[in-house]
């Protein structure tokens, strides 16, 4: 496979101790307190594992999260909140505002906040197998999956967790609807890349390639708007991403147009389609270029030297060049002024986001339990409010690039 995927930076946090010295009365939920330290610290070392797989991040995930299921909602499943619920203070930052964190005194925060992170964590491990040397069958469908998982986490943290916090998101950070629905669509448009990797070299029709490619430009183009209202400082190289993007498969979906013309002997509209594909791929050749200029969150790389790039610049002067050679020996066609309209629709291939759910409460949370987190012991100098120390950000594995062999999704 011969993808590259921009990624924006993890979200950091500050440790949480869960330690209510007075208000917990039990051992039972003195063990609540030490397993939802542990849990969390764990997810967290996870996030950065370079041996980490999808099963592992489930595992560690559920784990953490039902615990904290406890401190949000009530055992009874009523729609009671859990008298828990603002006992703790969490930090985090954004993957877009540098390191000035976001407090908030709510555990629905923080379900949120480390939900984020998991959604994020897929996305990671889809890039890193994406780019890996000699991808197999099963790693291909496995970056499939992952980023159609990541975008049902962040659908679902949208639609039903964001709207119960109390302090609404401020403009530009991460749980704020614009960025939520720029990482689900992001995730769709990459998922889908994938397939039309896999049509590719299957050999299916040009004109199902050309659709695929023309529905995923436009889910790159949704991306794209829904972040034009966020401040260039933090949003730019982002969005040279998503345009790069959005003109790469434009000309791929031209390229595949102009092959189905072809062969219906519409050569003169073949090679107009083509003319079009050449000038979609210099704008993404451009954008490129600006894109390892853009200063902002994510890597800095050169796009247009990866093969991936390459292959289709080599494929739309070679169409092109055919298309010429067949209208000056054959058809004499005349080449229209206009622009094909490509107004093309994909019956197959199209993705959707995995439904995601939190997992239920544990079994580890009793009304006995419950019981035994006595708040009116809680000291007046409340500990649980935020201190002022600095969230470190995530030291995040260097992934440094394989050499890329040209192959494709087998």
């Amino acid at each position: 496979m011969t993808h590259w995927f921009h990624r924006n930076p993890l979200k950091a946090t500050a440790p949480v101790s869960f330690n209510y010295y007075g208000v917990v009365t039990s051992p039972a939920a003195s063990k609540i307190c030490s397993d939802l330290r542990s849990s969390r610290a764990r997810l967290l070392e996870l996030f950065t594992d370079l041996s980490c797989n999808p099963e592992m991040m489930k595992t560690a995930a559920d784990a953490y999260f039902s615990l904290l299921q406890g401190f949000i909602n009530s055992l009874d499943e009523s729609s009671q909140e859990s008298k828990l619920r603002y006992i703790q203070n969490f930090k985090w930052t954004d993957t877009l505002q540098g390191q000035v964190p976001s407090a908030q005194q709510d555990a629905v925060f923080e379900l949120i906040s480390m939900g984020f992170n998991v959604a994020l964590w897929y996305t990671k491990y889809a890039s890193r197998l994406a780019g890996k040397e000699n991808i197999t069958e099963e790693e291909a469908k496995e970056v499939h999956r992952s980023l159609k998982i990541a975008a049902g986490i962040f659908k679902h943290l949208k639609e039903s967790h964001v709207p119960r916090l109390l302090t609404p998101a401020e403009k530009g950070r991460d749980l704020e609807a614009r960025l939520l629905d720029a990482y689900i669509v992001q995730c769709q448009a990459e998922a889908q890349e994938v397939t039309i990797a896999r049509a590719i070299e299957l050999k299916h029709a040009p004109g199902l390639i050309a659709a695929l490619a023309y529905e995923t430009a436009n889910f790159y183009q949704k991306a794209d708007h829904t972040l034009s209202s966020l401040e260039p400082a933090y949003s730019a190289k982002w969005r040279k991403y998503l345009l790069l993007k959005m003109c790469f498969y434009t000309a791929y979906a031209y390229c595949y147009h102009g092959q189905t013309l072809l062969a219906s002997d519409k050569c003169g509209e073949a090679i107009r389609s083509l003319q079009e594909a050449e000038k979609s791929f210099a704008k993404a050749e451009a954008l490129c270029k600006e894109y390892g200029e853009t200063k902002g969150p994510g890597p800095t790389v050169k796009p247009s030297e990866h093969l991936f790039f390459r292959k289709l610049g080599s494929l739309v002067k070679n169409t092109l060049e055919k298309c010429q050679r067949e209208n000056g020996f054959i058809y004499f066609q005349k080449i229209p002024t206009e622009a094909p309209q490509l107004e093309l629709k994909a019956n197959y291939g199209l993705v959707e986001p995995v439904p995601f759910e939190f997992p239920p409460t544990s079994a580890h949370w009793t009304p006995d339990t419950l019981a035994a987190f006595d708040l009116t012991k809680r000291p007046k100098d409340d500990s649980t409010k935020p201190k002022p120390e600095d969230v470190r950000p995530v030291k995040e594995p260097d992934i440094k690039p394989q050499k890329d062999t040209g192959c494709s999704v087998s």
